[in-house]
């Protein structure tokens, strides 16, 4: 059986026996640590441990609090990669009470807390709350003297103590990089052939209308711009409502979805390659046309709606990827990215409309433009086979396997290299014409990435990237499957059968809900778990990977076990049980940050039978925040 372990008692004392309403008196809060236990003082730098927080109950007669720390010991903490501050057989903090002056006279009982984490050299516990209690007579006959803070504590700022409160939802860390593509997205598809000679051409037009002041010219070009931001934002509302809250899942798994994203990637890709022309209906267009002629700022808007329709047949093979990603997160990624991007795409028009004498200096219309185009075409074939893989991985029909996958991308990829180096005769380039260094240089980057990808297809790990490939067949790189990978056997879809070991092992169990389709969870399998103080820990438990993005009744018995326990269906999620079901830590999404995720691991960390839960410890579930940093402590 599991041995609960609890290595801090508090206490909690008072300086002065009793004190007259409206009066402040002095509280010492001590814990008393085992000997090679310590834990984290409030003031521990963000990113690492949990800290300790401590606040007082809510109490009527109380009308404030001022907490006071001794010093604790700072040093560098190998686990989390940062400097922490601990406490070690004792930690000491003062509670200055300020009561109200209406405070009831007699007996008051004063409850403090303090929820801390505890760690010694070889595991951690989870976060804990306690409570120690003093009380203290609230007499009017008492004299309220001076209150004197002993030398050695110093005060908490009121931001860095604060009551506990539930976990709130955590934010999204990558939200800005994600828009800062977007908006770098929106600056490339200017750059295809069907944006760029429009810029001069809608410019001029604003600028050179009768009878119309010059600022009448900058306000047409903006209204411009919006009709281009409505249609593009639009787009990712109407993504956002059929997403729904589970779109991460639904979108990211579906067969159906991926099938479809990958046939118009496809068409999409063989045109720009120049098999043939996507166009708009010539009956819509014409009427939106002869609507944005009608003059005015409607007319202007409905021109900035008509250019952004006419101009997705380029635009929409960077659009799509971008709408595509912005379901992985149950947040209006997809409205935002879009924003962010019709800003982008919109941006030259509006700052070219304000400095008309850079029309001028802008590179000609030419052959580059259809080389952009033709590049652009077989990068989108190479994106219509990540989601052909999505379909392949969800319905493990494995006909597109690691080997297959890469093979396909070194093509793909090496095509355009050849292409810009003059070696395949395709538009955009004359058989005499001179090779200039910006296209060497391009052309060279595309060969050199598509050989980088030749060693994947042995068995060698790829970083990043293979978030985005599948993964290597165990036969032929042993249980781990890919090189590099945690050496530690993991059952498939077997819950039921890791509990049992677990039991037999006298272990704990670490359960992985995890994807087919799923980008991060390829991405932690492939770049965390084999890190050396990742695959160490993993030993101390037994391994499960849950799948829940299947077509089969399994996945969809997971994906209930998910919802259910842990009132959640995001991937990758990570919890820790004990054989009885037991939930100890949990742990939601995609970390980069190794101390992070080994500290979640040193949670429940167990060594040949010992444990380190008991049944207060236990951590409800909390899918939205992160478990190592409560919120309001994450950086």
């Amino acid at each position: 059986m599991f041995a609960a372990q609890d290595p801090v008692q508090w206490t909690l004392t008072f300086d002065s026996p009793s004190t007259a309403p409206g009066g402040s008196v002095v509280a010492r809060l001590t814990g008393k640590i085992e000997p090679g236990w310590h834990l984290y003082s409030p003031t521990t730098p963000k990113g690492g441990p949990i800290p300790t927080v401590l606040s007082i109950a809510d109490n009527p007669a109380v009308a404030g609090v001022k907490v006071f720390q001794s010093k604790p010991e700072r040093r560098y903490d190998p686990n989390f990669q940062l400097d922490t501050e601990t406490f070690q057989n004792e930690a000491a903090f003062l509670l200055q009470i300020q009561l109200k002056p209406d405070a009831p006279k007699g007996p008051l009982e004063i409850t403090a807390k303090a929820r801390y984490q505890c760690c010694n050299d070889r595991l951690c516990l989870p976060p804990k709350t306690k409570t120690a209690i003093a009380t203290l007579t609230v007499d009017p006959a008492a004299k309220n003297g001076a209150i004197a803070i002993p030398a050695g504590f110093f005060d908490l700022s009121a931001a860095a103590v604060v009551a506990p409160k539930t976990a709130a939802p955590a934010g999204d860390p990558d939200l800005g990089r994600f828009l800062l593509i977007a908006f770098g997205a929106g600056l490339a598809a200017i750059f295809t052939p069907c944006v760029f000679p429009m810029i001069p051409f809608t410019v001029s037009y604003f600028l050179k209308r009768e009878n119309q002041a010059p600022s009448e010219g900058v306000i047409q070009a903006l209204v411009f711009c919006l009709g281009i931001v409505v249609l593009f934002t639009g787009l990712g509302l109407l993504t956002k409502a059929i997403a729904g809250p589970f779109g991460v899942v639904q979108l990211g798994s579906s067969p159906w979805v991926n099938g479809f994203i990958a046939i118009v990637f496809v068409v999409f890709g063989l045109s720009l390659l120049g098999a043939y022309e996507l166009t708009l209906p010539s009956g819509l267009l014409t009427k939106l046309d002869q609507a944005s002629q009608r003059g005015g700022y409607l007319g202007t808007l409905l021109m900035g709606l008509t250019f952004s329709l006419t101009s997705f047949a380029c635009v929409g093979p960077i659009v799509g990827p971008l709408l595509v990603a912005s379901v992985q997160s149950n947040s209006l990624r997809p409205v935002l990215g879009m924003l962010t991007f019709a800003t982008g795409l919109a941006a030259p028009f509006f700052l070219l409309a304000l400095f008309p004498s850079y029309l001028q200096k802008m590179p000609k219309s030419g052959g580059w433009l259809m080389r952009v185009k033709v590049v652009l075409g077989f990068v989108v074939l190479a994106a219509a086979i990540k989601y052909l893989s999505n379909i392949d991985q969800v319905l493990q029909t494995n006909f597109l396997s690691r080997e297959v996958f890469l093979a396909a991308w070194v093509v793909l990829f090496a095509l355009p290299g050849l292409y810009l180096l003059g070696f395949l005769r395709l538009e955009g380039i004359k058989a005499d014409e001179h090779l200039g260094v910006g296209r060497m240089l391009a052309g060279a980057a595309f060969l050199i990435f598509a050989i980088s990808l030749l060693p994947g297809m042995f068995g060698a790990k790829l970083g990043d990237l293979d978030a985005f490939v599948p993964e290597a067949s165990a036969s032929l790189f042993g249980p781990g499957g890919a090189a590099g990978e945690s050496s530690q056997p993991w059952l498939k879809n077997q819950y039921r059968e890791a509990l049992a070991q677990a039991r037999r092992e006298n272990k704990l169990v670490l359960i992985n809900f995890t994807g087919y389709a799923c980008t991060n969870c390829h991405w932690m399998k492939a770049n965390m778990f084999p890190k050396p103080e990742i695959s160490g820990l993993l030993k101390d438990y037994v391994l499960v990977d849950l799948f829940t993005d299947g077509s089969d009744t399994v996945s969809e018995e997971n994906q209930r076990l998910e919802d259910e326990k842990f009132k959640t269906v995001a991937i990758p999620f990570y919890a820790i049980e004990d054989p009885d079901e037991k939930v100890i830590a949990t742990f939601p999404g995609l970390t980069k940050n190794t101390g992070e995720f080994a500290g979640f691991l040193k949670t429940g960390s167990v060594n040949r039978g010992l444990a380190s839960v008991s049944p207060e410890t236990v951590l409800p579930p909390a899918p939205p925040a992160l478990y190592l940093a409560p919120a309001a402590s994450r950086p």
